[in-house]
């Protein structure tokens, strides 16, 4: 069922969920980047720096896929 879903969906809204996964990742890394920052937990600020990471990553394929799909 859920590749009936995503055969309906066009390669601008699956960007858009991407980019917006991405912005959320984006987000959460840097919440666990300051805090593991300020409470000197060096495991905490590096799992911070890798969402960050994945959400960037993700955010930019959202952006390709909206534009292949113009």
């Amino acid at each position: 069922m859920a590749d009936e879903i995503n055969r309906d969906k066009t390669l601008t809204d699956q960007g858009i969920e991407d980019s917006a996964r991405g912005k959320g990742n984006d987000l959460k890394g840097r919440v666990k980047d300051a805090a593991g920052g300020l409470t000197g937990d060096n495991s905490l600020q590096a799992e911070g720096k890798v969402d960050r990471v994945k959400g960037k990553v993700q955010d930019s394929v959202g952006k390709v896929e909206r534009k292949l799909d113009q």
